[in-house]
């Protein structure tokens, strides 16, 4: 009788853990760059069930295993690239390929595959509300004007531009570049710790590369499918609510069996 309240409790507790998860993907559908959560649960302290007699216990019959308590294992991060949004915007990249843009934050170097950038008080390049981006090199990188261009290594250049005065003089300005983007990667994923608003942090030491895929005035979708998030948050609140109408019945059972019962 006590095992099912074991079974029940600990199943409530897996799939509202559950709901937390897929509900944070589903407000992050819009994030670009994010990257899809999914919790994997499992059984704690299996337990063999025996056959015995009434009378004699010698030579137990082996039946078959079972464990009390279902429990959250961990929650796995799917890096599976996502979709590609065309926006126009000067300040938006995609990475097309591995890798990660380097953010400088107050807590350190932090990781996103978030290319939605803008141009903060002091003309750099920055991700809104936590910091600058980081140029190959480490530093920041200083956005002077608005006219320039990307390549598909991550070098923001202005390109030079030649002009004719009333008088006739030709004015040439040479092309300059403003900075590189930074691109690294890490060698295990597993290492890796998702932080908020699709932000990463790890111990590791990254690694440099040198010749990136970057898409230029396009963001990278997240990675999230509606239909599926849809269909998990469905069967784990039926789950949820499965359990607690059993959980509930079991306490009415023992309710009735240390009170009616008991006057017999």
């Amino acid at each position: 009788m006590y095992q099912g309240f074991y079974n029940l409790a600990s199943g409530m507790l897996t799939q509202s853990r559950n709901l937390n998860v897929v509900s944070n993907n589903m407000v992050n559908i819009q994030t670009p760059g994010y990257k899809r959560d999914k919790m994997v649960s499992t059984t704690f302290q299996e337990e063999m069930l025996y056959r015995t007699g009434k009378r004699y216990k010698d030579n137990p019959e082996p039946l078959a295993t079972t464990s009390k308590i279902r429990a959250a294992e961990q929650t796995y991060v799917n890096y599976e690239q996502g979709g590609f949004d065309q926006t126009e915007g000067t300040l938006d990249f995609a990475l097309m390929d591995k890798g990660f843009f380097c953010i400088d934050t107050p807590m350190g170097v932090r990781y996103t595959r978030n290319g939605s950038f803008y141009v903060d008080d002091q003309g750099y390049l920055a991700l809104n509300g936590f910091g600058r981006v980081q140029g190959k090199g480490g530093g920041p990188i200083a956005i002077d004007t608005e006219n320039f261009n990307v390549d598909s290594r991550g070098v923001i250049r202005v390109p030079g531009t030649t002009t004719s005065g009333e008088d006739g003089e030709v004015e040439v300005t040479e092309a300059r570049e403003l900075g590189t983007l930074r691109v690294v990667d890490f060698a295990d994923y597993e290492q890796l710790h998702k932080e908020d608003y699709g932000l990463f942090s790890t111990g590791q030491a990254p690694q440099e590369i040198e010749s990136p895929s970057i898409l230029w005035q396009a963001l990278e979708n997240s990675n999230v499918d509606m239909i599926e998030e849809m269909t998990a948050m469905m069967t784990s609140q039926r789950a949820l609510q499965s359990a607690a109408q059993v959980l509930k019945m079991y306490d009415q059972i023992l309710s009735k069996a240390s009170s009616d019962v008991g006057r017999l």
